[in-house]
């Protein structure tokens, strides 16, 4: 049985390991765009999520063990050519590769969206990589559609 809450600063050491393992696993998969774990770690904390108002984090328990995670925020989304809106971000989001495929990112998702809606936001963004093919499966099956093409080329 999966049990999701809010993140407690006790669940800050998994939590950091984790979100090692996250950025760990995209600088494996894509070194030549992301940084090594280590580095994002020395500029990227956790905590911040826990100590902002605008800040959650979620876990996801099996046996009072964390298996997952996932974090994000929310502001006003301003913009020169689009309507101002309040928008949700999913900024990470991590399940242990045991427990994959087991609907624990779903669950996690569910929890950070109802969190959202609770506080009137009105749009739920994220980004990921193409090369994360499984990702994207899960989001558009959590209902996410696209709605901007960021391309890339490289000049030399």
């Amino acid at each position: 049985m999966v049990n999701i809450r809010l993140a407690k600063s006790s669940d800050l050491p998994v939590l950091e390991q984790m979100m090692y393992e996250l950025h760990n696993e995209h600088h494996v998969a894509c070194p030549q765009h992301f940084k090594s774990a280590e580095a994002v770690m020395e500029e990227k904390r956790i905590a911040d999520y826990l100590e902002s108002p605008e800040g959650l984090v979620f876990v996801a328990l099996c046996d009072h063990c964390c298996i997952g995670f996932v974090s994000g925020h929310f502001a006003d989304l301003v913009s020169s050519v689009s309507k101002t809106v309040l928008m949700g971000s999913i900024d990470e989001f991590y399940v242990l590769s045991s427990y994959r495929g087991q609907g624990v990112g779903s669950q996690l998702f569910q929890r950070i969206e109802k969190e959202f809606e609770d506080y009137g936001v009105q749009q739920v963004f994220v980004e990921v990589w193409d090369f994360n093919q499984s990702a994207v499966k899960l989001y558009q099956k959590l209902g996410f559609s696209h709605h901007i093409h960021c391309l890339r080329k490289g000049i030399r």
